[in-house]
């Protein structure tokens, strides 16, 4: 995966097919075995078994070149928010702890899809005011923003 990071999802794909497959398909063979070899009642079997039943989507990045081998992008972009949120356990007091993690999330969650936290949280909480529907309340989330000119 290091050599082909950063490559287009065609060529990461291609190299995925020819490399990785193999052995992921050797390694699906080995679980295979050992699911029948280990009681699933055992702590290991336990967790072969878990493996067993994501075997699928820890497949994907093989159909798909578009996708990571592991989550440490995604793990990275969130890491302030959950520290954040965390943080929040000191705001002397639980009602205003969760509402600062709430705001605190929506304007990590802003600066990640590339909006100004201000501007998207002024125009959220203008919708709101102005009887936004509730039943449309995903239109207000960060990736579904439309700034104003």
């Amino acid at each position: 995966e290091a050599e082909i990071r950063g490559m287009d999802p065609g060529q990461r794909l291609s190299a995925r097919q020819a490399r990785t497959a193999p052995l992921v398909a050797a390694f699906g063979e080995w679980l295979q075995l050992q699911c029948r070899r280990v009681s699933m009642k055992s702590r290991l079997g336990e967790k072969l078994a878990y493996i067993h039943r994501h075997w699928d989507g820890l497949q994907t990045f093989l159909r798909d070149g578009r996708v990571e081998i592991d989550s440490n992008c995604v793990e990275n972009l969130i890491r302030p928010i959950a520290l954040t949120r965390k943080n929040t356990l000191f705001a002397g007091h639980d009602e205003g702890g969760r509402s600062w993690a709430r705001i605190a999330s929506l304007i990590a969650t802003a600066k990640i899809n590339g909006i100004e936290p201000f501007a998207y949280l002024k125009a959220t909480l203008e919708a709101v005011a102005a009887g936004h529907p509730q039943a449309r309340i995903d239109d207000l989330l960060p990736w579904n923003f439309m700034p104003s000119s």
